[in-house]
């Protein structure tokens, strides 16, 4: 009984010891504490690097695309000509970089 007592007297005490541990383990953990809060802002960060690389890239593309479709570009075209097929114009000299030895050659 004196067990029952002791409850009785401080169960003011005990309640507010529980309400507190329970309020500070909802602040620190759960989906909305700060661990978690902590743990979004990283996911964010990361997001928002994709999302510029992204944009970079699809502006790139975008272009890419105007060069070769809208009107057509006849230098960006003798850039790519050349660049994939190794090609130059008569007489013209082209130097060739493999192992830090220059060659050239005439067309």
């Amino acid at each position: 009984m004196k067990f029952v007592e002791i409850i009785n007297h401080k169960k003011f005490t005990l309640i507010s010891i529980f309400l507190f541990l329970y309020v500070i383990f909802n602040l620190l953990d759960g989906e909305r504490g700060l661990i978690s809060y902590y743990e979004k802002q990283k996911i964010k960060e990361q997001l928002i690097q994709e999302k510029k690389s992204h944009v970079t890239q699809l502006n790139l593309f975008e272009k890419k695309i105007n060069l070769l479709t809208d009107r057509l570009n006849l230098d960006y075209l003798e850039i790519l000509y050349r660049i994939k097929f190794m090609v130059g114009k008569v007489n013209e000299k082209i130097y060739v970089n493999s192992n830090e030895s220059k060659t050239s050659r005439k067309n």
